[in-house]
């Protein structure tokens, strides 16, 4: 579904999940059905958030490694280094 882009088999799959008979599946298979227009969206869409996600992924890292040894300076410093770093080995 997510080479072609293609929703369609979507549903069928779902069906599969749910009576597969494993209680997680089943549980998986729920909640993409409860925000199933946005997985479709995200299933269709060749727009993603993967760029802003590593950056907050990033950020995060950078705040428990520090875990208040320094000031909001310094996390700023090492964010944009992190930031350059990541631009020069994707």
């Amino acid at each position: 579904m997510l080479d072609t882009r293609d929703a369609a088999p979507l549903t069928n799959w779902l069906e599969q999940l749910t009576t597969a008979g494993l209680p997680a599946l089943a549980s998986l298979a729920k909640a993409i059905r409860e925000d199933q227009p946005a997985v479709v969206q995200g299933i269709t869409t060749p727009f993603n958030s993967g760029v802003n996600e590593g950056r907050i992924t990033d950020l995060k890292l950078q705040k428990r490694i520090m875990a208040g040894r320094a000031g909001v300076p310094l996390l700023r410093h090492r964010v944009i280094l992190m930031a350059l770093l990541r631009r020069r080995c994707p």
